[in-house]
């Protein structure tokens, strides 16, 4: 008799991204305070294409965590920022949750931790986009290292009038979405400049 649920304890006896990715290039680490467990996942980002290349994960947390972490490790892998859609939530747990089955109440932390690594590491990527950026102008995207100065330009040269046009043209506001007021703002000052 398991004392986990068939599809839990499959992925815990035979877990295929637990380690370090070998070349990655950002990192975060989620916490439950429930229990007291931890999980880092570990992120290979193409730096060109944005593209997930590898993801893996350590952890000292149950056989949910595991399975859980390995769900969403092997359904990040070759996925680009774009298609993230700004780290929906409920998208991520519903992954899990379609090939683990649901989780119950006292469980869903083991899923929660996964989406706290996750999240922390692309933050942990964008905080490198940055340290790397050498422009003379802003960086508004951080996702995709794109300045302002290339979004002024598109916005002037291209004609583009919304922030999906922004994003179609250079990906600036298509990862997290955390810039896209700002560009916007740009896109706001340029049409009152004109």
């Amino acid at each position: 008799m398991s004392f986990y649920p068939p599809k839990i304890t499959a992925l815990f006896h035979a877990p295929q991204r637990a380690g370090k990715a070998v070349r990655a290039n950002a990192a975060g680490t989620g916490a439950s305070f429930v229990c007291g467990s931890f999980l880092r996942v570990f992120l290979e980002i193409d730096l060109e294409t944005k593209e997930i290349r590898d993801a893996s994960y350590k952890t000292n947390g149950c056989g949910f965590a595991i399975a859980a972490a390995e769900v969403l490790t092997e359904n990040i892998v070759g996925r680009k920022l774009t298609e993230l859609h700004g780290l929906n939530h409920a998208e991520f747990f519903g992954e899990i949750e379609n090939e683990l089955g649901r989780f119950t109440a006292a469980r869903t932390h083991c899923a929660e931790i996964c989406f706290d690594a996750l999240q922390a590491a692309l933050q942990d990527f964008r905080a490198l986009q940055v340290e790397e950026f050498a422009g003379e102008k802003a960086l508004i995207c951080t996702c995709f290292g794109v300045s302002e100065d290339t979004i002024q330009t598109i916005i002037a040269s291209d004609r583009a009038e919304s922030v999906e046009q922004i994003g179609d043209l250079c990906n600036a506001g298509t990862g997290c979405g955390s810039c896209r007021f700002l560009i916007q703002e740009l896109i706001d000052i340029h049409e009152l400049e004109n």
